[in-house]
């Protein structure tokens, strides 16, 4: 793959790289997407039957048992080469930030250490009414298991339908949005705000914003570079460049 020599002096260059990823990453290394996993016993509820806080009220049974689905399909997963690629990219630049839609784990696994998940981590738990984390419910048989602290149910640590996203971790997202030298968005479709309004933030900064994505999204017309391709292949190259 040809990576301009530009960037990869801009990437020599930077102090702070911040990157966002979207679904597009964690595709590559086979988790489905929300619409992907409503599929066979799934496929008659909507979204907001099974990732609503009105529906957990409603039913905590049901979300609870879709989220225990859903977490053992990402448990499945591993992190593919374009994660161990941004991994890597911490021992080329002082200060990385990985902005994450993704609830999977996956930058985690792949060694990646200052991860900002703006819709949480489905591996995590947490009590609906208190908050309080929650690590183990053992010798709690109940669908869901009740919290420790306050008795109340527990639920999976992920941004539902019609909540806000975690003020720290929003507030974390602009401010390496607004300070980064360089900024890469993979994998994302540029719909979901507030998350499709980093790069610009990036871009109004005088950051280089670099787009990695196979497919045109609303971002592209306005990067500074845009390199078509799975991040899987995008990254690695770029990294064997630096």
């Amino acid at each position: 793959m040809d990576i301009p020599a530009t960037l990869i002096d801009a990437l020599r260059q930077a102090r702070h790289v911040a990157v966002l990823t979207g679904a597009g990453i964690s595709a590559e290394s086979g988790v489905p997407t929300f619409r992907e996993v409503q599929s066979g016993l799934w496929a008659q509820y909507r979204p907001e039957d099974l990732a609503t806080p009105q529906a957990f009220r409603r039913n905590p049974t049901l979300v609870w048992d879709w989220y225990t689905w859903r977490r053992g399909l990402v448990r499945q997963a591993a992190p593919n080469p374009g994660h161990y690629a941004l991994a890597r990219l911490e021992g080329q630049v002082p200060r990385v930030s990985i902005i994450t839609q993704n609830v999977d784990g996956l930058h985690h696994q792949a060694g990646s250490t200052h991860v900002i998940e703006l819709h949480g981590n489905i591996q995590r738990t947490v009590c609906f009414t208190c908050r309080r984390p929650t690590e183990s419910w053992e010798g709690d048989d109940r669908r869901p298991p009740h919290c420790p602290a306050c008795d109340g149910l527990l639920r999976p640590d992920v941004v539902w339908f019609g909540e806000r996203l975690p003020p720290e971790a929003l507030a974390a997202a602009y401010e390496a949005a607004q300070h980064c030298q360089v900024f890469l968005s993979i994998g994302t479709s540029g719909l979901v705000e507030p998350a499709a309004s980093l790069p610009f933030e990036a871009l109004r900064a005088g950051a280089v914003v670099v787009e990695i994505n196979p497919q045109p999204t609303p971002l592209s017309d306005h990067a500074t570079y845009v390199l078509r391709g799975p991040s899987g292949v995008v990254l690695p190259a770029l990294l064997a460049a630096f």
